[in-house]
Protein backbone atom coordinates (compact mmCIF):
# COMPACT_ATOMS: atom_id res chain seq x y z
CA UNK A 1 0.00 0.00 0.00
CA UNK A 2 1.88 3.28 -0.79
CA UNK A 3 2.67 5.78 1.88
CA UNK A 4 2.13 2.81 4.81
CA UNK A 5 5.48 2.19 6.10
CA UNK A 6 6.90 -1.23 6.12
CA UNK A 7 7.23 -1.44 9.92
CA UNK A 8 7.77 0.17 12.92
CA UNK A 9 9.92 -1.53 15.77
CA UNK A 10 9.71 -1.02 19.23
CA UNK A 11 11.56 -3.04 22.71
CA UNK A 12 10.04 -3.66 25.85
CA UNK A 13 11.88 -4.27 29.00
CA UNK A 14 9.17 -5.82 30.95
CA UNK A 15 6.04 -6.99 31.52
CA UNK A 16 4.78 -4.26 33.11
CA UNK A 17 6.13 -2.66 29.79
CA UNK A 18 3.40 -5.15 27.55
CA UNK A 19 0.69 -4.22 29.75
CA UNK A 20 0.95 -0.46 29.04
CA UNK A 21 1.70 -1.04 25.40
CA UNK A 22 -1.63 -3.15 25.29
CA UNK A 23 -3.25 -0.40 26.93
CA UNK A 24 -1.99 2.41 24.38
CA UNK A 25 -2.84 0.28 22.09
CA UNK A 26 -6.98 -0.63 23.21
CA UNK A 27 -8.09 2.80 22.16
CA UNK A 28 -7.06 2.64 18.66
CA UNK A 29 -8.70 -0.49 17.96
CA UNK A 30 -12.14 -0.32 16.11
CA UNK A 31 -14.86 -3.00 14.44
CA UNK A 32 -13.29 -4.87 11.74
CA UNK A 33 -9.60 -4.86 12.58
CA UNK A 34 -7.72 -7.81 12.97
CA UNK A 35 -4.20 -7.84 14.64
CA UNK A 36 -1.84 -11.11 14.06
CA UNK A 37 0.07 -11.49 16.84
CA UNK A 38 2.88 -13.67 15.95
CA UNK A 39 5.81 -15.20 18.10
CA UNK A 40 7.49 -18.35 19.49
CA UNK A 41 5.54 -20.00 22.53
CA UNK A 42 6.43 -17.59 25.79
CA UNK A 43 6.96 -14.64 23.23
CA UNK A 44 4.01 -12.71 25.37
CA UNK A 45 1.77 -12.96 22.57
CA UNK A 46 -1.38 -13.49 25.25
CA UNK A 47 -0.13 -11.39 27.80
CA UNK A 48 -0.06 -8.36 25.14
CA UNK A 49 -3.90 -9.60 23.98
CA UNK A 50 -5.13 -9.55 27.35
CA UNK A 51 -3.61 -5.91 28.36
CA UNK A 52 -5.63 -4.94 24.77
CA UNK A 53 -8.69 -6.37 25.87
CA UNK A 54 -8.85 -5.42 30.00
CA UNK A 55 -8.04 -1.70 28.29
CA UNK A 56 -11.09 -2.36 26.06
CA UNK A 57 -13.52 -3.40 28.61
CA UNK A 58 -15.79 -1.43 30.91
CA UNK A 59 -15.97 -4.10 33.66
CA UNK A 60 -12.93 -6.44 34.46
CA UNK A 61 -13.29 -9.75 34.10
CA UNK A 62 -11.59 -12.82 33.95
CA UNK A 63 -9.46 -13.26 30.64
CA UNK A 64 -8.77 -16.95 29.79
CA UNK A 65 -6.08 -18.02 27.32
CA UNK A 66 -7.91 -19.45 24.09
CA UNK A 67 -5.15 -22.45 23.83
CA UNK A 68 -7.96 -25.26 24.11
CA UNK A 69 -11.03 -23.00 23.62
CA UNK A 70 -9.19 -21.84 20.22
CA UNK A 71 -11.72 -18.51 20.36
CA UNK A 72 -12.61 -16.39 23.80
CA UNK A 73 -15.26 -13.86 22.99
CA UNK A 74 -15.79 -10.34 24.86
CA UNK A 75 -18.23 -7.63 24.55
CA UNK A 76 -16.15 -3.76 24.76
CA UNK A 77 -18.62 -1.18 24.58
CA UNK A 78 -18.92 -0.34 20.49
CA UNK A 79 -17.81 -3.56 19.39
CA UNK A 80 -17.32 -7.49 20.00
CA UNK A 81 -13.65 -9.06 20.13
CA UNK A 82 -12.71 -12.09 19.10
CA UNK A 83 -9.52 -13.52 21.33
CA UNK A 84 -8.03 -16.28 18.96
CA UNK A 85 -5.35 -18.88 19.82
CA UNK A 86 -4.61 -21.23 16.92
CA UNK A 87 -1.63 -23.22 18.16
CA UNK A 88 -3.65 -26.36 18.69
CA UNK A 89 -5.73 -26.12 15.11
CA UNK A 90 -6.55 -29.15 13.35
CA UNK A 91 -7.09 -27.52 10.14
CA UNK A 92 -8.60 -24.58 8.87
CA UNK A 93 -12.00 -26.16 8.33
CA UNK A 94 -12.15 -25.48 11.79
CA UNK A 95 -12.05 -21.53 11.54
CA UNK A 96 -15.23 -21.86 10.10
CA UNK A 97 -16.53 -24.05 12.58
CA UNK A 98 -15.77 -21.54 15.23
CA UNK A 99 -17.19 -18.38 12.69
CA UNK A 100 -13.82 -16.70 12.51
CA UNK A 101 -13.86 -15.95 8.94
CA UNK A 102 -17.45 -14.03 10.00
CA UNK A 103 -16.20 -12.83 12.37
CA UNK A 104 -13.28 -10.95 10.64
CA UNK A 105 -14.61 -7.42 9.26
CA UNK A 106 -17.06 -6.92 11.84
CA UNK A 107 -15.68 -7.71 15.36
CA UNK A 108 -11.82 -6.49 16.36
CA UNK A 109 -9.40 -9.90 16.45
CA UNK A 110 -6.66 -10.69 17.84
CA UNK A 111 -4.87 -13.52 16.46
CA UNK A 112 -2.21 -15.47 18.38
CA UNK A 113 -0.48 -17.90 15.59
CA UNK A 114 -1.65 -16.31 12.23
CA UNK A 115 0.85 -19.14 10.19
CA UNK A 116 -1.78 -21.57 10.94
CA UNK A 117 -4.40 -18.86 8.94
CA UNK A 118 -5.26 -19.50 5.22
CA UNK A 119 -3.70 -16.77 3.27
CA UNK A 120 -6.51 -15.39 2.15
CA UNK A 121 -7.64 -14.65 5.82
CA UNK A 122 -4.35 -13.50 6.75
CA UNK A 123 -4.36 -11.18 3.96
CA UNK A 124 -7.09 -9.31 4.83
CA UNK A 125 -4.87 -8.40 8.64
CA UNK A 126 -5.15 -4.53 9.62
CA UNK A 127 -1.50 -5.10 11.73
CA UNK A 128 0.55 -7.10 12.50
CA UNK A 129 2.46 -7.61 15.51
CA UNK A 130 5.98 -9.64 15.23
CA UNK A 131 7.42 -10.77 19.16
CA UNK A 132 11.04 -11.73 19.65
CA UNK A 133 11.77 -12.10 22.67
CA UNK A 134 15.13 -12.29 23.73
CA UNK A 135 15.05 -12.72 28.11
CA UNK A 136 13.18 -10.35 29.63
CA UNK A 137 12.82 -7.89 27.03
CA UNK A 138 10.42 -8.02 23.87
CA UNK A 139 11.50 -6.67 20.73
CA UNK A 140 8.11 -5.65 18.73
CA UNK A 141 7.72 -5.13 14.83
CA UNK A 142 4.43 -3.92 13.93
CA UNK A 143 3.91 -3.53 10.27
CA UNK A 144 0.19 -1.94 9.12
CA UNK A 145 -1.43 -3.30 6.49
CA UNK A 146 -3.65 -0.16 6.63
CA UNK A 147 -3.12 3.34 6.13
CA UNK A 148 -5.17 4.47 9.19
CA UNK A 149 -2.85 1.91 11.47
CA UNK A 150 0.09 3.28 10.28
CA UNK A 151 -0.78 7.06 11.07
CA UNK A 152 -1.80 5.26 14.19
CA UNK A 153 1.33 3.50 15.71
CA UNK A 154 3.26 6.33 14.11
CA UNK A 155 1.49 8.62 16.47
CA UNK A 156 1.06 6.33 19.32
CA UNK A 157 4.80 5.18 19.48
CA UNK A 158 6.31 8.60 18.97
CA UNK A 159 4.45 9.28 22.55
Amino acid sequence: MPGTPQSLTLTTASEDDMTALGTRLAPKLASGDTILLDGPIGAGKSHLARAIIRACLETPEDIPSPTFTLVQTYQAPDFEIWHADLYRLGDSSELIELGLDEAMGTAALLIEWPSRLPPDMAADATLHIAIDPKGETRRLTFTPRTQRWAKTLGALLDD
